[in-house]
């Protein structure tokens, strides 16, 4: 049984009707629920009175310090089984790591720890990584991301990584390590018995200064299967020192997040190199990234190799026009694999998607999510996205938003969307002009078909 309430303020009587329910619950998530720390009181007591309670969610709630201490209690019962616990951004300082470095040393069955948007500061963090060091421990996920650390940090992680061989998945976003920072915990990583799977460094103050140490990691450790190093600045230096570790034989990427990293095309050459020969590789994203129609034409020839298994390419805000479109529909009229297809926040314009629907309409093309938001497109291209809507049943998902449709191109929408071929899903409409006779089309639409979500 789950219990999963978001954004719900709590009455004494509601919360005293939730508190029963919660006593046979394997599941409970309460994030946004204005939750404190005498709420954490009641709780600690359903954890200790569940053994069948194996994840909880608190994020954004205001539990303070006060509340994980109440929490603690229960927890660090031998009746508690709980695996997954979420306590981002709860308000939490230095002060709750000790009681939580406590739950580390002795809950054996605590597998995830989220506690990331918490100002625990690098000395609070050193403490958790003391309790990750206990042989109890058998922690596999961690997640860290806006806690306020420093490059000091580094020293303590990589002890805990060299000890704790279970570790599968460590976040280290949006915390200002550094260049040296992150070098050191390349090398420990490279050490380190843990097989790690998942490692993010969002926005870590990295350069490709750092790059070198990262491709060693991606040629050692085959476990890591999703790499994001998004919102550093790497630059086109940096990623062709990172391609030389993705494209190692080792190196098993799954998804890589390269977004705002300051590249341009000159960097699409080993991108489509990676793209059309690294097998394992299924999600890129290059968001805001001044690739231009140069690059985007590189890494479309890469789309229509046989070798490529790309199912996911986010290029939104990459500085493409319509020229680039008659390659992307090229692309789509080969690539069988290609699932989801973000490209929005760029000057593709009416004739540019009208290129990309002949794409969309070959019969290889599979494409289930397309993101067309803020194109310059109008009113002129809906027709050819209305035969799009209504021949390929594999498209459950399309953005439109920040698009001068008007009434003309959204009647011609829902035209596609009550035809009995159309398989969409979700309609996403934001920031888009239409008169109240085209709004009660779209909620008659709504009632009509209650499959499909029309956002706007």
């Amino acid at each position: 049984m789950e219990l999963d309430i978001q954004c719900e303020e709590m009455s004494p009587s509601r919360w005293a009707e939730l508190l029963s329910t919660m006593k046979s619950c394997k599941t409970i998530r309460l994030d946004d629920c204005n939750l404190s720390s005498s709420n954490c009181e009641d709780l600690s007591s359903i954890i200790n009175m569940n053994p069948s309670l194996t994840e909880l969610k608190l994020n954004n709630n205001e539990l303070g310090d006060a509340g994980i201490e109440y929490l603690c209690k229960g927890l660090l019962m031998p009746s508690c089984s709980l695996q997954k616990l979420w306590l981002q951004n709860c308000n939490l300082t230095s002060a709750s790591c000790e009681t939580l470095r406590s739950v580390l040393s002795a809950q054996p069955s605590l597998t995830e720890l989220h506690v990331g948007d918490n100002k625990l500061g690098t000395a609070g963090v050193k403490v958790l990584c003391q309790g990750m060091m206990n042989p109890n421990c058998k922690l596999q996920k961690l997640q860290l991301e806006y806690c306020e650390l420093t490059a000091d940090i580094v020293e303590a992680l990589n002890a805990a990584l060299q000890s704790k061989p279970t570790l599968k998945e460590l976040s280290l976003s949006n915390n200002t390590l550094g260049d040296t920072a992150v070098k050191q915990l390349c090398r420990g990583l490279v050490e380190a018995s843990c097989n790690l799977e998942l490692l993010h460094l969002e926005n870590c103050g990295i350069t490709s200064d750092s790059c070198r140490e990262i491709s060693a990691v991606l040629s050692n450790k085959s476990s890591l299967l999703d790499l994001s190093v998004g919102d550093n600045k790497i630059g086109d230096s940096g990623l062709a020192l990172l391609c030389q570790g993705l494209m190692h034989p080792n190196c098993k990427i799954q998804k890589l997040w390269l977004w705002d990293c300051d590249l341009t095309s000159a960097s699409c050459k080993d991108l489509s190199r990676l793209i059309s020969t690294k097998e394992t590789l299924t999600e890129i994203s290059l968001i805001d990234n001044n690739l231009r129609d140069s690059g985007m034409e590189m890494l479309c020839q890469a789309l229509k190799d046989p070798r490529s298994k790309l199912q996911e390419l986010w290029v939104r805000e990459c500085g493409l026009t319509t020229a680039c479109c008659k390659a992307v529909s090229s692309a789509l009229s080969v690539n069988k694999n290609l699932k989801v297809l973000h490209i929005g926040e760029n000057k593709l314009g009416d004739a540019g998607v009208e290129l990309m629907c002949e794409g969309l309409l070959h019969p290889n093309c599979n494409i289930q999510s397309l993101w067309l938001g803020n194109c310059d497109i109008t009113a002129a291209c809906c027709a050819s996205l209305a035969t799009v809507m209504a021949t390929k049943q594999c498209l459950t998902e399309l953005d439109l938003s920040y698009n001068s449709l008007e009434d003309e191109g959204i009647r011609k929408i829902c035209e596609a969307l009550r035809n009995p071929s159309c398989n969409l899903q979700q309609l996403i409409l934001y920031d888009i002009f239409w008169s109240s006779e085209v709004d009660d089309e779209l909620r008659a639409l709504e009632e009509s078909k209650p499959e499909v979500k029309i956002i706007s």
